[in-house]
């Protein structure tokens, strides 16, 4: 049972501390550089992101473990690749998009993401519909944030 809670916190740690360190990479040019571009009117508020992306990390961690707890297959493997892909692609977003300022590229980089984020889901869901399910959230996010990058883009 604690190799089991062990397991599943290091799941949830994982992506946790992926997204904490992209976040420490390019949290001065929010207050600085990102502060000065034309934003569309549908920009949330700055506060708004560590939140929401707190509680999807979370998600994330849970439901890649559920997939690792089920029975070894190629399916489950390849649904955990796509994960690993997915969390590569997510970390370097911000930094190309804060750190580099390179909209254009982040746009691109992102709609690889969300293609992952498809798949991903496409994935689990033949594997465990709720671990799945509980990517939604993720996938609603991205897609924002893919319009998001794009106006912002298209804008500056």
């Amino acid at each position: 049972m604690l190799k089991r809670a062990l397991l599943l916190i290091s799941f949830i740690l994982v992506p946790l501390l992926i997204g904490g360190i992209s976040g420490y990479v390019t949290i001065s040019a929010i207050s600085s550089w990102y502060s000065t571009l034309v934003k569309p009117s549908f920009n949330p508020p700055n506060w708004i992101f560590g939140p929401v992306w707190t509680t999807l990390y979370i998600l994330m961690g849970y439901s890649s473990y559920r997939i690792y707890q089920s029975p070894k297959s190629d399916s489950r493997n390849q649904a955990l690749t796509i994960y690993g892909l997915q969390l590569i692609f997510n970390f370097f977003w911000s930094i190309l998009f804060f750190k580099f300022h390179l909209l254009g590229v982040a746009l691109i980089e992102i709609s690889i993401l969300l293609s992952l984020l498809i798949l991903m889901f496409i994935r689990f869901k033949q594997i465990d519909r709720t671990a799945a399910f509980l990517n939604i959230p993720y996938l609603i996010w991205v897609s924002f944030a893919t319009i998001l990058n794009a106006a912002i883009w298209s804008l500056n």
